[in-house]
């Protein structure tokens, strides 16, 4: 059995002999793998999936022009997106050349080839692909640490920021937001990024359990407490022992068991139904709720010591309708989840839909969205979502906007919602999406780091 090349992969594709030899040669310190059609280039890629590939774009069967080659960019791009692709043209094909470019190519080269040139061009690729592949890992961890936190907003990225800071300690933390926005995520984010990510979280919901069960759901019973409690049961937060606790819709939780809760929050220790003895637990508490605490007690309903206990540190989680540029990078991320769920190709929104998305006021938050794709996924018939398969309601679309007469902070604000709709549209790819925005890749970085949407 041949043993594996420890040398980066470098495809050529190019069906000149004498150019194929001359390339095979030049680059000794690459594993250099020669396709001269578009057909074998395909089966390398799959085979060798090399970081960068050099394109001669006139390949056979008709290599007197360049759409064979502009053809083989585009199958590549389209199945290995990350590919640094080198484009070596003749001297009377710079528009073709200028055109790869458009389409997605790295750069491109114009012969007689110049091997120590073409060298630096593709070393500099490599270096490129490298940190670039260095970086989406480092985003990928930030990701499976935020499961589930999907947004680009300024408000999205100072909630997730303050999640950073606040999860490696052990505060008592309060999540407030509508219903729909995702308090269960952060909760969960938070215990992912603390010290206590290696033990259990346990969530339960004071509004839907009965008050009769709930303090026994909460704390345990022992055998004989009452009828029907015929062995000793331990409670959701014994259970949370050495990891988090999340008690969700704190607001519904009973006047009777507020005292109890407040006991416990002070001391680590807990009692069960009918026992007599303390039992100490190691918890770290997050508190949900998506109703106004302090109107609650106003009206008597909660206990202010009990609030002033469970927010030590208050994180407001935004609405849907505030968070600039999120319900269509959301509705991507959902469509592409339950189409690849149903095995259906769709490619994503038509352009009433993205319209649609984007007017709607999303009272029902994220959860509402998530359903709207859900039910679009299986209603569509073709390979977009149309407006109609979203069946959003008139009632809910977005009330004008107050009139702003300040230009500077209109064209700001009309830049910062284009680029965010263009990057979501072209799934992230920056040449594509500056294709989209009619811009070169420079101006659309530079407009990227402008408002922080690197």
């Amino acid at each position: 059995m041949a043993k594996k090349s420890k040398l980066k992969p470098l495809l050529v594709v190019e069906d000149d002999p004498g150019l194929q030899s001359q390339l095979r040669w030049c680059f000794e310190d690459y594993e250099v793998i020669i396709a001269g059609d578009r057909q074998a280039a395909l089966s390398a890629m799959q085979k060798y999936r090399p970081a960068v590939v050099t394109l001669d774009l006139g390949l056979p069967p008709d290599p007197t022009n360049a759409s064979e080659g502009l053809a083989t960019l585009e199958d590549i791009l389209a199945s290995y997106p990350y590919t640094k692709i080198i484009v070596v043209t003749g001297n009377d094909d710079r528009d073709n050349a200028v055109r790869a470019v458009s389409l997605g190519a790295y750069d491109f080269y114009q012969k007689p080839v110049d091997p120590e040139i073409l060298g630096m061009i593709i070393a500099r690729a490599h270096a490129l692909h490298d940190l670039e592949q260095e970086y989406r890992q480092l985003q990928q961890t930030r990701t499976t640490q935020l499961e589930g936190i999907v947004g680009a907003s300024p408000q999205m990225q100072k909630a997730c920021r303050m999640v950073e800071k606040v999860a490696p300690s052990d505060a008592t933390t309060l999540l407030q937001g509508e219903s729909g926005t995702g308090k269960e995520l952060f909760a969960r984010a938070l215990h992912n990024l603390s010290p206590r990510k290696s033990g259990p979280f346990i969530a339960i919901n004071c509004a839907a359990i009965p008050e009769t069960l709930l303090e026994s759901e909460l704390f345990g019973h022992e055998k004989g407490a009452f009828t029907g409690a015929s062995k000793q049961t331990r409670g959701k937060v014994e259970y949370a022992d050495g990891g988090t606790f999340f008690l969700d819709e704190v607001g519904d939780l009973p006047s009777s068991l507020q005292a109890k809760m407040l006991r416990f929050l002070q001391e680590r220790v807990i009692e069960r139904v009918g026992g007599r003895s303390e039992i100490a637990v190691d918890v770290r508490v997050i508190c949900a709720t998506h109703q106004d605490l302090r109107s609650l007690i106003d009206e008597g309903r909660f206990r202010e010591d009990l609030y002033y206990r469970i927010s030590e540190i208050t994180l407001q989680i935004p609405p849907l309708r505030e968070r600039e540029g999120d319900s269509l990078m959301l509705a991507r991320v959902f469509l592409d989840r339950f189409s690849r769920d149903r095995g259906q190709a769709l490619k994503g929104f038509s352009p009433e839909a993205i319209q649609a998305i984007e007017d709607y006021h999303w009272p029902g938050n994220v959860r509402e969205l998530e359903n709207k794709v859900k039910r679009a996924v299986i209603m569509a018939d073709g390979d977009h979502v149309m407006a109609e398969d979203l069946e959003l309601d008139s009632a809910g679309r977005e009330e004008d906007e107050p009139l702003l007469l300040d230009l500077r902070h209109v064209r700001e604000e009309a830049e910062r919602k284009a680029l965010q709709r263009a990057l979501t549209l072209a799934g992230n790819n920056v040449t594509q999406a500056a294709e989209l925005l009619n811009v070169s890749r420079p101006t659309l970085y530079d407009l990227l780091n402008k408002y922080g949407l690197k």
